[in-house]
């Protein structure tokens, strides 16, 4: 993985920080649709990773010179952080859901 590519990402980090300091905290009819194309998008990126550190290795084992052995590390890690986070997200939202849930009416 070369230096741009690591800019590129510190690049669509600071995007998307700066995104999500922007939003609204008044929620409006649209945000559900809003949420779940998120999450949506979110876990088909995770797949996209995954799948594209998968195919390095495979290519790494096969014995492809272009592909070097840490472009290999590099993706698999970045593809089990992204996979971490995206858990860890869903245990937030299911212990949000069973909070709400246990709430006397």
């Amino acid at each position: 993985m070369s230096d741009i590519a690591i800019n590129q990402v510190i690049a669509q980090m600071r995007t998307m920080a700066a995104a999500a300091g922007s939003e609204t905290a008044a929620p409006d009819a649209a945000s559900g649709a809003n949420f779940s194309s998120l999450m949506q998008d979110s876990i088909e990126e995770v797949n996209a990773s995954m799948m594209e550190a998968k195919s390095l290795a495979t290519s790494f084992e096969s014995g492809d010179p272009q592909i070097s052995v840490t472009e290999v590390m590099v993706a698999s890690q970045r593809a089990g952080l992204e996979f971490q986070a995206m858990t860890e997200v869903r245990n937030k939202l299911l212990t949000a859901y069973q909070e709400i849930m246990s709430m006397q009416v």
